[in-house]
């Protein structure tokens, strides 16, 4: 049976990319941050749940070395401040997560991904990968950086049978994107532009995901997947 990792599947759309890939039969471990949210998670006999840190490099191999084999390798965990990304440190935290955290956990996992012959790496990059935000500078350039991240790795790593692609979700209801939701002047705003005309749920990333790390999709690499009901496409 095939192995994946989630990071950040503890919850929101790590959570559904876990689940997805659960049902397309994988064995599935999620990280969350917190022991409240590794806790929380709906773990399973395919689906256990573990507290990492994806800033701390020796947690990192810790967790990746504790796996017997790794087929799929999904990084979700991230954190977005905003309005104070503006502050230095914050803006270093928030990079050193999405987009630094990301890295370490590939070169991680890239020895196990090898081995297994076929291993495949989704990364998380966002509409705000392509677009600016005023108020998310660092969440903003961490994921324009995943970008270029994952067709970077896609080229190096190909030798290996190590494919690399990334998504890049839309206006996903999740517990960050909680407030927007509730606001309903942004969130009509938001609606206004999609053409699908809802927001997307974390079950709407998972399919594409699984389908990414399947042998259907064996000749994709280094392709970044929008995921946004058409938002970006008007």
């Amino acid at each position: 049976m095939r192995r994946a990792l989630v990071t950040g599947g503890a919850r929101g759309i790590g959570l559904g990319i876990a689940q997805a890939l659960v049902q397309a039969g994988h064995l599935v471990t999620v990280t969350g941050l917190t022991a409240a949210e590794v806790e929380a998670a709906p773990t399973s006999e395919q689906l256990a749940a573990l507290q990492l840190d994806v800033t701390d490099e020796a947690a990192v191999e810790q967790v990746v070395q504790g796996l017997d084999r790794l087929d799929v390798l999904v990084n979700c965990a991230g954190m977005i401040m905003r309005g104070a990304e503006f502050e230095i440190e914050t803006f270093r935290k928030v990079v050193d997560v999405n987009l630094t955290g990301t890295m370490r956990v590939c070169v991680a996992a890239r020895a196990k991904l090898a081995d297994c012959g076929s291993g495949s790496i989704v990364n998380t990059a966002s509409m705000l990968s392509y677009f600016g935000g005023a108020l998310v500078p660092a969440y903003a350039a961490s994921k324009g950086g995943i970008v270029q991240l994952t067709k970077s790795l896609a080229i190096a790593w190909a030798p290996e049978g190590i494919r690399v692609n990334a998504i890049a979700p839309g206006w996903i209801a999740t517990e960050l994107t909680r407030g927007l939701v509730a606001d309903e002047d942004r969130s009509a705003a938001i609606l206004a532009r999609t053409p699908m005309k809802r927001w997307g749920r974390p079950d709407d990333i998972g399919g594409a995901v699984a389908f990414l790390c399947s042998d259907a999709a064996r000749f994709i690499t280094g392709t970044v997947l929008p995921i946004d009901g058409g938002y970006a496409a008007v």
